[in-house]
């Protein structure tokens, strides 16, 4: 891989996202966490976490991978982006400090083996991509294991990265914020092309892919919109491709109102015209819930919340009725389907 910064006489210019920070000596990027030291980029959040939990995959969310499993979450501090409706605000948008290393990855990746139904590590919470070494040494320790490694990301990355990224990620959520340039201009402060060509490249590398996009009301909420993001992630993603369209909630600057259940309905209908897995989230009732066989439509997964009841799937996650094979990560020890 390429050196994640170029030096030149008064600056160091940061490689990692498509920024392209050019650092003075002893100050930081836009992420907040990286740092010129007068002769590379030093992270300064190596090793420290704002969070380390168990939690269902489902919520991360991941609905086509390893349903039903537990995974390892971690994060840090810091983001890339500016979005001004964040809805991790208290850990994105914190700056690196004088914080201290809290853990190590082989710390990390002992306890993801020892958890209980856990498949591995997620690293979410704030945006993983600027934490890139962290985040590499501990996905590898975590793979010696055996155990599988996702990461939640909003996709602001250069390709060299990513390329380096997906040789050690399994599974990504990427967080498509809305299909706009004008959105990610005035609310992000990014631009959704490098986003777009990062999806390309992980759909293309073969690993497992789920899209979010947190519906705000007034600002990427229009079905026209949401029909062209759909036809976009068919055409150059795949139509299996699992969309979460999730229930925006008042945050951090922003006080819009929270969405409402019937743009959520409208748009889940626009989007399922071109999609065939397409979730709502952060929502009561199990409307945008259910995965359905896309091929027969038989039911192969209830959702209460974060409960999941699996029925009519054979033990390597195809469906009963037809064959077809709705889930690719599925099979592991001691799998129970109904």
């Amino acid at each position: 891989m390429r050196p994640l910064f170029l030096k030149y006489d008064n600056y160091i210019e940061c490689r990692l996202c498509p920024h392209l920070c050019k650092i003075a000596p002893g100050k930081r990027g836009i992420c907040g966490v990286r740092q010129n030291t007068g002769d590379s980029i030093q992270l300064l959040t190596y090793g420290v976490i704002s969070g380390c939990s168990p939690d269902p995959v489902e919520k991360k969310p991941l609905y086509h991978f390893f349903p039903g499993y537990n995974i390892l979450s971690v994060g840090s501090y810091g983001c890339n982006m500016r979005c001004d409706f964040c809805q991790n605000w208290n850990i994105s948008q914190k700056s690196a400090g004088s914080l201290k290393p809290d853990t190590d990855p082989g710390l990390l990746a002992d306890e993801a083996a020892s958890a209980q139904n856990n498949i591995g590590i997620a690293f979410t919470y704030n945006e993983p991509v600027i934490w890139f070494e962290f985040v590499r040494d501990t996905a590898l320790r975590v793979k010696e294991k055996g155990l599988f490694t996702v990461m939640v990301s909003n996709g602001y990355v250069n390709r060299d990265p990513l390329n380096e990224m997906l040789k050690f990620i399994d599974a990504f959520n990427i967080d498509l914020k809305a299909f706009n340039e004008a959105f990610y201009s005035r609310l992000t402060g990014a631009g959704l092309e490098p986003v777009k060509e990062s999806l390309k490249a992980i759909s293309k590398a073969g690993r497992h892919l789920e899209i979010t996009t947190l519906v705000i009301p007034g600002k990427n909420d229009s079905v026209d919109e949401m029909e062209s993001q759909a036809e976009w992630i068919a055409g150059e993603l795949g139509d299996e491709t699992p969309l979460h369209l999730s229930r925006y909630f008042p945050m951090f600057k922003r006080d819009d109102p929270s969405t409402p259940q019937e743009t959520l309905t409208r748009l889940y209908e626009a989007a399922s015209k071109r999609l065939k897995y397409v979730y709502l989230g952060n929502t009561r009732g199990e409307s945008g819930q259910y995965t359905l066989c896309s091929k027969c439509g038989t039911i192969v997964t209830k959702r209460s919340g974060y409960s999941i009841m699996l029925t009519n799937l054979s033990e390597t996650g195809s469906c009963k009725k037809c064959g077809f094979p709705v889930y690719r990560y599925f099979t592991l020890p001691s799998r129970e389907v109904r």
